[in-house]
């Protein structure tokens, strides 16, 4: 079965602190906007492995490829 934006989104918002979380995709292909204070003073990189650390094993298993805009709260307001 392949996952779905919502079960994607259900994985973020389970292990990493969301304010704004926006998922689409296809099945198999994903795109997402994801804004958490954990990535405050963090760079590009950090930040999107808090995303797939978030995903975990999933990251390997069921998501074929993910692509992610993360902001902090501020940056999203600006």
């Amino acid at each position: 079965m392949l996952p779905t934006p919502e079960r994607i989104k259900d994985y973020i918002a389970n292990g990493l602190e969301c304010t704004y979380l926006e998922v689409d995709g296809d099945g198999q292909h994903f795109t997402a906007l994801i804004v958490s204070p954990a990535f405050a003073g963090k760079r590009l990189i950090q930040r999107h492995q808090l995303v797939y650390a978030a995903l975990g094993d999933r990251m390997r298993e069921e998501i074929h490829a993910l692509s992610m805009k993360t902001l902090t709260p501020e940056e999203h307001q600006s």
